[in-house]
């Protein structure tokens, strides 16, 4: 059979690199296929459990991303996240969550879609006569931890759901109340166990991306650490429970805290034990090279010891620059949209390079605040001055040098006479230009430039090594294992070129140490929205962000260029820590949870809405 497939299946398939081989290619579409058929080839429902793959993980390389909804990034267009940021979601209303790349597939019609399609599979499977029982044991096994992965991030949205197991019709009775968060938990955990024990350690290159026995094992570990959080624990969240009568839809209400934050750090230990995965360039030798090393680990094609979960892409899977950082995260110095920029908050948080705190306060920090700071700094953050891809013809003619410049040139009088081309008021796309002073680095392909109409293929790394140390850091500190916990915070840290921590950091210090390392390590990785609330540190986290203004003065009234003709500045910059406009974030406790949307309540008056919705 060699009809064409169609564009949805291309899509799912291709863009995902979900092990489309030859004879999988040639295959009927599954949406011209009468049910029966589908069900009587495991090919076929092969193209079922694909596109389970897409509605888990989204498209984190968006135009918009996650890191807009936290205290990582600032999306320059706003479009609504600024209402989002400020706690105006309300049941009716979530502005632009469900509209982004990012985040559509992060609502609670989305995913219980995914939760039919996975119950489709499940009620099908079986009807399926083969002889490959690996083939079907690991589609299986992929459709448990799609499974699992879809109630994690309802689980996280809403607390306790309503756990379906069953193919609805339309004359069935489907209105079903919330289960509690404990169950939920408990169903998630069975479901990658389930997974964990059907799929193989590991596919062939041209099968990258397929979930494996470590990515359900990394999963269950990441789920384990999120449940044994404050947010769920009944000891730390009795602020926001408070007056709520159903406290079982949010966390645990009875049963050991110690209980819980072991079961996370015998996840995490089970992925260690595997001795499958280990950290890239764990073991620097050359201090000057560690920041090209982390960057350039961030663009490699090929999977390393350190990939668990991968999401793959081809150039095909872009909209325009709706999924490609070549357009979306590039300066619009080089006629990039440079949507999602780091906020000074973020920049400010990298350490120096001896471990010590960087501080607007010290004068030697103030005068040159990209001088000796930790090596995922150069690697994450474009900031005033690095060198840069080479910048497309309009804009080398006045930047020969391709630096980065979101700085000014004043004149002795006070008045700005020349703008970097990376800033609102430069003469290249100025309505893009970052309000922060930066642009994102990490994971940006400096070879590809926003006008030569090529896209980046490298795949988002969803879960990596690094955390699954950090998971394991982070409960042993939970457990009072801090010797255990230092160590594998050190692991990451050394691999960054950053000092031990000492061993006196204990207890209270070493807890706020592995959340400022996980904030550093995973930062544009889709960690921080989950971490700020799984912590309880949502006040911290929303207030008035901040970005670094950049000021040269000259003794005359005009400079032909931002730079003298040798490269070099026009004298010393002056860097001032400012607001960025408009940006006020503003926190509310329920905001630690999404809402119901109404006209769900609506239809099934068995829900019951979270707090103060």
């Amino acid at each position: 059979m060699k009809k064409l497939l169609t564009k949805t299946i291309i899509f799912f398939c291709i863009s995902l690199h979900l092990a489309c081989d030859k004879d999988f290619l040639d295959l009927e579409p599954l949406g011209e296929y009468s049910e029966t058929n589908v069900w009587n080839d495991l090919n076929l429902a092969e193209t079922f459990v694909n596109k389970m793959y897409i509605n888990v993980f989204g498209t984190p390389f968006a135009a918009w991303r996650l890191s807009d909804y936290s205290d990582e990034s600032h999306f320059v267009p706003d479009w609504g996240t600024g209402n989002f940021n400020k706690g105006l979601i309300t049941s009716d209303n979530l502005y632009t969550w469900p509209a982004t790349y990012a985040t559509a597939h992060l609502n609670w019609n989305s995913l219980y879609a995914n939760v039919r399609q996975t119950n489709i599979f499940f009620s099908k499977i079986e009807d399926i006569a083969t002889d490959d029982i690996d083939f079907s044991n690991r589609l299986k096994g992929e459709a448990y931890f799609m499974r699992a992965a879809t109630y994690h991030y309802l689980t996280t949205l809403y607390g306790g759901v309503p756990i379906i197991r069953d193919v609805y019709g339309l004359n069935d009775d489907f209105l079903l109340p919330r289960n509690s968060y404990a169950e939920c938990i408990d169903f998630i955990v069975s479901q990658l166990d389930s997974a964990a024990a059907l799929l193989p350690e590991s596919y062939s290159p041209d099968r990258a991306g397929r979930i494996t026995k470590g990515g359900a094992l990394g999963f269950k570990a990441k789920v384990l650490v999120y449940a044994a959080s404050d947010l769920h624990n009944p000891q730390k969240n009795g602020a926001i429970r408070q007056g709520y009568a159903n406290p079982e839809l949010l966390g645990y209400t009875s049963g050991s805290s110690s209980d819980r934050w072991r079961l996370a750090k015998n996840a995490a230990k089970a992925v260690i034990d595997m001795q499958t995965y280990g950290l890239y360039a764990a073991d620097p030798a050359d201090g000057d090279s560690i920041p090209q090393t982390i960057a350039d680990y961030f663009l490699m094609k090929e999977l390393t010891a350190e990939d668990i979960i991968t999401i793959h892409y081809t150039p095909k899977t872009s909209t325009g620059g709706w999924v490609d950082p070549v357009i979306a995260s590039n300066p619009n110095g080089y006629h990039g949209t440079g949507n999602q920029n780091p906020i000074g908050d973020l920049v400010d948080d990298y350490e120096m390079k001896d471990g010590s705190k960087f501080s607007w306060e010290n004068p030697v920090h103030k005068a040159n605040p990209y001088l000796n700071r930790d090596a995922r700094f150069y690697a994450t953050v474009l900031y005033e001055g690095v060198q840069w891809a080479t910048r497309p013809s309009d804009a080398l003619v006045m930047d020969p040098y391709s630096k980065i410049q979101t700085g000014y040139v004043y004149s002795t009088s006070g008045t700005m006479i020349k703008a970097g081309l990376d800033t609102r008021k430069g003469p290249i796309e100025d309505w893009n230009g970052s309000y922060s002073g930066y642009y994102l680095r990490k994971a940006v392909d400096p070879t590809i430039s926003p006008t030569d109409g090529k896209k980046q293929d490298i795949p988002f790394r969803y879960m990596r090594y690094a955390e699954i140390l950090l998971i394991y850091a982070e409960a042993c500190n939970e457990l009072g294992e801090d010797a255990e916990s230092r160590s594998c915070v050190n692991m990451v840290r050394k691999r960054a070129g950053q000092p031990d921590l000492p061993e006196t950091v204990n207890g209270e210090a070493l807890r706020k140490a592995i959340r400022q390392e996980r904030r550093i390590e995973l930062a544009f990785e889709d960690h921080r929205f989950w971490d700020v609330r799984r912590w309880l540190i949502g006040p911290e986290a929303s207030h008035q962000t901040h970005g670094v203004d950049i000021r040269y003065t000259v003794d005359r009234t005009q400079v032909s260029s931002y730079r003298q003709p040798d490269g070099s500045t026009w004298g010393t910059p002056i860097y001032s820590r400012i607001d960025i406009p408009g940006d006020l974030r503003i926190w509310h406790d329920k905001l630690y949870f999404f809402p119901i949307m109404r006209d769900e309540i609506l239809k099934n008056d068995l829900l019951i809405q979270n707090p103060d919705y």
